[in-house]
């Protein structure tokens, strides 16, 4: 793992093409709200979807708190395959200061941090 990222430089990859956000709650609840642009990547099926990064430059990702999202960002870094950079979003999304996007169709997003614990840490 390469470390933690805020909210300046999370926006300002929000815009850039080689990075992946990767949210890592229940699908439900990425469907209440996800930061524009990200991708949802339960926790518990990210070691069968990890292969889907080893070409990405840059990871990040996401959760509630910026606490799950460490272990997940770590078990990224220590997959063979992957090169890149990988990061956890340290505010989580309770910390997220831009809008949120919802899975349904959208009405421009919502500007309410959706609510979730996340996934227990794994370890």
């Amino acid at each position: 793992m390469d470390g933690e990222i805020g909210n300046e430089e999370m926006r300002e990859l929000l815009d850039a093409e080689d990075a992946h956000i990767i949210d890592i709650r229940s699908p439900a609840a990425f469907r209440r709200g996800h930061i524009p642009g990200s991708e949802n990547v339960p926790f518990p099926s990210l070691v069968d979807s990890v292969e889907r990064f080893d070409d990405a430059e840059r990871v990040v990702t996401v959760c509630p708190k910026g606490q799950s999202s460490v272990q997940a960002a770590r078990l990224i870094a220590s997959y063979e395959g992957f090169d890149g950079r990988v990061e956890s979003f340290e505010p989580g999304l309770t910390g997220w200061e831009g809008g949120f996007e919802d899975g349904a169709a959208s009405d421009g997003g919502s500007d309410e941090t959706p609510g979730d614990e996340g996934p227990d840490a794994p370890f």
